[in-house]
């Protein structure tokens, strides 16, 4: 199976899911550092749809400048969120883990293995 996972190296989960996925039998395993290898806007979209969430849901707020850049408020786009997502991949909560068995915000770590 191949998994792709978004991976930045200093995130605690973000490891622990690369982790598990390294670990894991029979898979073919693509790891993108999306602070190096920015999302682009049809991947993420792809991403948000076959995860069944928000550009809002996968937002990183914490450590990021979300709210500076007002994309908290209630009434904010996700067309709004996903260029703003695609300019700053730090706004991109993380790990994002993509299978033939679907794609999962991975947080917490566990989370990968519902679609391993």
């Amino acid at each position: 199976m191949k998994a792709t996972i978004w991976h930045n190296p200093k995130c605690g989960t973000s490891r622990k899911t690369l982790a598990i996925l390294e670990e894991a039998d029979g898979i073919e395993l693509e790891v993108i550092e999306y602070l190096k290898t920015p999302y682009n806007r049809n991947k993420l979209m792809q991403l948000l749809r076959d995860s069944n969430m928000s550009a809002k849901d996968v937002l990183r707020v914490r450590g990021s400048k979300a709210e500076a850049l007002g994309l908290t408020a209630d009434n904010v786009s996700d067309d709004i969120i996903l260029a703003a997502m695609c300019q700053d991949s730090m706004l991109v909560n993380r790990p994002i883990v993509e299978t033939d068995k679907g794609v999962r915000l991975c947080r917490p770590q566990d989370k990968v293995n519902e679609i391993l």
